[in-house]
């Protein structure tokens, strides 16, 4: 029976919270938020930018929440509204109230949420966990995605090798020590350092019991009905993405893709080379702009 994701405890959530409050501040535009009712749960959104560009809406990785994207905002909000989601069911200020039970409720949640922005056409990005929901709405409900950006899609192309689920696993296990946390990063992400403002909010969020599922590879035939124009961005060095034999699925199989990947950066590589991903992910949107959303 699906479950509903929480804190593990009112310290957690209270700690997590606090920690949500102080990382707001490494925002650097004015933003506007707002709490979205949808059947599954509270929505956080967070607003910024202006502009008669397609808007974008960011989905963001596991362990992450709308704040993620602080790093390339600035330069996605030069000419758009920039939509950040606290995805429902994750560590963040969303409230999941019911269980996202299959893969198709990502795409009538995101639905929900955009019908009470307003919104009629988006380009949708994702982070890893993040790119996965927004495979699944590609896949299941497209009609209001002008493009989508997956980037380091780890578990939606190829399957992760078990040695690394498995040190994974091990990671999860060992808790939340300054020292745990920092060999996972070295190991998953190496080069991005945790700042103590970001570990501050990590530490909570692992008390957070997510129930709403894990990435699933795409099959051949659900990768050729995906019609959206398709960005996949990889990190050269990525443990979880297998960004050559990925690729290789992509060319054959997904009509309207590209690929682009980054040598010498690996799954953290949206906080090593913030301008480079932003710059690319934008050239492709400004390639598949069309009729501008409500707004």
């Amino acid at each position: 029976m699906a479950k509903i994701g929480r804190f593990r405890n009112d310290a957690s959530r209270e700690a997590f919270l606090r920690a949500y409050t102080e990382a707001e501040a490494l925002w650097p535009l004015p933003a506007t938020t707002s709490d979205i009712e949808t059947s599954f749960g509270s929505t956080h959104v967070r607003r910024s930018g202006t502009g008669d560009g397609t808007p974008i809406v960011l989905l963001h990785n596991f362990g992450g929440n709308g704040l993620t994207w602080y790093q390339v905002v600035e330069d996605f909000a030069r000419n758009r509204v920039v939509y950040a989601l606290d995805t429902v069911g994750t560590a963040s200020r969303s409230v999941q109230t019911a269980p996202l039970a299959k893969e198709s409720d990502f795409a009538a949640w995101l639905q929900q949420v955009l019908d009470a922005l307003g919104l009629e056409r988006v380009h949708l990005i994702g982070y890893s966990h993040g790119a996965w929901h927004t495979a699944a709405v590609a896949l299941h409900d497209s009609r209001r995605l002008a493009s989508i950006t997956l980037i380091e899609p780890g578990g939606v192309l190829t399957k992760p090798e078990w040695k690394i689920l498995w040190k994974m696993v091990q990671f999860g296990m060992k808790g939340k020590s300054d020292a745990n946390l920092r060999a996972m990063m070295e190991w998953l992400s190496p080069g991005v350092e945790l700042t103590p403002l970001q570990a501050a909010l990590v530490k909570p969020a692992i008390e957070y019991r997510m129930k709403i599922g894990w990435a699933r590879v795409l099959k051949d035939a659900e990768l050729q009905s995906i019609t959206v124009p398709t960005l996949v961005i990889f990190g050269g060095e990525s443990l979880v993405a297998h960004p050559e034999v990925a690729g290789a699925r992509i060319a054959e199989h997904l009509p309207h893709g590209e690929t682009v990947t980054y040598p010498g950066v690996g799954h953290g590589l949206l906080f090593q080379i913030p301008d480079q991903i932003a710059a690319r992910t934008l050239e492709f949107i400004e390639q598949h702009e069309d009729a501008p959303a409500t707004r």
